[in-house]
């Protein structure tokens, strides 16, 4: 393919990074909208996971895979659970932000998360 057209693979990462800014701003404003009329940030979170998991779930039915996954032993299983513990309790922090100030704002943040992962990377090697 001819460089600079976007029809290449670099051309879909870009599509891709446009595409989920777009959703997180949409997600955003949906939370600050239901959220300042009355709805609680925690049963939006429960929303988000069950559209998440039903989007996501027949996937895993249809992916073929030709190697056998490695076993699930009792760390690997309990570090999937710290994840999920800690992702979700920055999203209900998140979203209770969103509740007291602007989506803008949250975008604007969400901005900063490569910086921090970044310098993150640095100090712990």
């Amino acid at each position: 393919m001819a460089p600079g057209r976007l029809c290449n693979k670099d051309g879909w990462i870009l599509m891709a990074m446009v595409l989920t800014e777009f959703s997180n701003v949409g997600v955003n404003t949906l939370v600050k909208s239901v959220t300042s009329k009355g709805l609680s940030p925690f049963v939006v979170l429960v929303y988000a996971y069950t559209i998440g998991s039903l989007i996501l779930l027949p996937l895993a039915f249809f992916s073929f895979r030709s190697r056998s996954l490695p076993p699930l032993s009792f760390s690997v299983l309990c570090k999937m659970v710290l994840l999920g513990l800690i992702a979700s309790a920055f999203q209900i922090a998140g979203y209770n932000g969103i509740k007291y100030s602007s989506p803008t704002l949250s975008s604007a943040m969400s901005n900063v998360n490569p910086a921090f992962t970044f310098i993150l990377a640095v100090v712990f090697r």
